[in-house]
């Protein structure tokens, strides 16, 4: 997808808006611009024209972007648009900004060909210089990565399948993987882990991986492994259940972190807890009205056990806040209501603390990547209250996305800096570099914020 020589035949590829390509048509060759009106290029958000040489070959490429979208994807739908050959950008942008536009040209490869015939057809090669080939290739691999454990059909992507690829990743960078498995569940205390994948023929688990120097800043990644979330025996309609092999989409992005953490060698003390389950329906099924006991001591009434992320989560979060890291992220396919206030493509994080909030909001803008804050209002919580135990795992009608935080942050010491990330981990359309399907949400902008803070420490 990248090359690091740029050979005398390489082709000129000009992004453009419309703004630009209004400056740039005057300076054109008056073949080349009769050719770009005769193709009506006014270079709108996904228009392509390849100017032709003269020799029956490509002199120049334009190609339409939206500057609202950012440069990421200004190139992202060309790998499979232009034929073989070697192109280079030609742009008046900021070295980060030619960065960001080499990952989105990389992105615009994937496909997800494991159980299809694989296009094996040459692509075009973007010039990328060597200073900035290394962390282009990082960030779509971590992305990749992302997208191939969600687009994993739940058959090949249970509870295990699940452990070995976290332990594949530690054993590429050298990191400790560990893991509590079945009733070792119940003996370890992990009783709201267990007590959600008990019934399926896959034995519910902890994940954990360990990286970095002990002396760094902790960082600790909690993602939601559901494997597969049938609802339970609140079972969930068949239309809501067709996708739910995404629902471990949590555990996914903490992966894809967590490569690119370590890909990058950010200076941290890293720890990845992944509670990994099938929520399956069975004889051992737990049951609407149980009361559940947790890691942290408290006792949680099901009120719907449909809302079982919350409860395996729980469990990780109380394991990862007793060694008391600096910070400290979850990343959930988490609440159908989090996707009805911003829709599916903008991931909803909440904060107990008031400047990693503004930190975060700021980093969605150098990022180019659109996260958005909701308040964890803990009035809300009322609707989490219980007669017979310490709370529930459901509340009302309204304001979902907000009491499934609440009910996270029940886990959580206020002196913990902690975020919370809901994100749809899916892609219901195609776009530019971002096909249908499993999809990495919040990723671009958290390692933003983690670089700026400790790459400086």
């Amino acid at each position: 997808m990248y090359t690091q020589e740029k050979p005398a035949d390489s082709i000129a590829l000009y992004p453009l808006t419309p703004q630009q390509w209004r400056v740039l048509a005057d300076s054109l060759p008056a073949t080349e611009y009769q050719w770009a009106m005769l193709h009506d290029f006014n270079a709108k958000s996904g228009q392509l024209c390849m100017l032709p040489d003269g020799k029956g070959g490509i002199s120049k490429v334009l190609a339409g972007y939206d500057a609202e979208e950012g440069v990421r994807w200004a190139v992202a739908a060309l790998p499979g648009k232009l034929p073989r050959g070697h192109y280079h950008l030609v742009a008046d942008w900021s070295e980060a900004e030619t960065l960001q536009a080499s990952i989105g040209w990389g992105l615009g490869y994937y496909r997800f060909e494991e159980y299809t015939k694989p296009d094996n057809k040459a692509r075009p090669v973007l010039y990328v210089v060597s200073a900035q080939q290394e962390r282009a290739k990082a960030f779509v691999q971590a992305v990749t990565l992302v997208r191939d454990l969600i687009n994993q059909p739940a058959n090949h992507m249970m509870p295990e399948h699940l452990s070995a690829a976290t332990a594949q990743l530690a054993k590429a960078f050298g990191a400790d993987f560990r893991e509590v498995v079945g009733d070792d569940l119940l003996v370890q205390n992990y009783p709201a882990i267990h007590a959600v994948g008990r019934a399926s023929k896959h034995a519910p688990r902890l994940l954990s991986l360990r990286w970095g120097n002990p002396e760094h800043p902790a960082v600790t990644l909690v993602g939601k492994g559901v494997c597969f979330d049938t609802g339970g025996l609140d079972i969930k309609p068949s239309q809501y259940m067709r996708f739910m092999k995404k629902d471990m989409g949590g555990a996914a992005h903490v992966l894809g972190l967590a490569q690119l953490i370590m890909q990058l060698q950010l200076p941290v003390q890293l720890r990845v807890l992944i509670p990994a389950v099938d929520n399956a329906i069975g004889g051992d099924a737990f049951r609407p009205g149980d009361i559940l006991a947790t890691r942290a001591g408290k006792s949680v009434e099901v009120d719907n056990t449909d809302a079982e992320g919350r409860l395996v989560l729980c469990d990780a979060l109380a394991d990862a806040v007793s060694h008391k890291p600096d910070l400290l992220l979850d990343f959930a396919t988490l609440t159908g209501a989090a996707r009805v206030a911003l829709g599916t493509e903008i991931p909803v994080f909440f904060s107990n603390n008031k400047a990693l909030t503004a930190q975060l909001q700021a980093v969605s803008e150098t990022s180019e990547e659109l996260i958005w804050n909701l308040p964890l209002h803990k009035a809300y919580f009322e609707q989490l209250k219980s007669r017979c135990a310490d709370f529930t795992n459901s509340g009302g009608s309204y304001g979902g996305a907000i009491t499934a935080a609440l009910f996270l942050n029940e886990f959580v010491p206020k002196n913990i800096l902690w975020a919370h990330f809901d994100v749809m981990a899916w892609n219901n359309r195609d776009r530019a570099g971002r096909p249908l399907g499993g999809e990495a949400m919040g990723i671009f902008a958290v390692y933003h914020y983690l670089d700026a803070v400790y790459r400086s420490q």
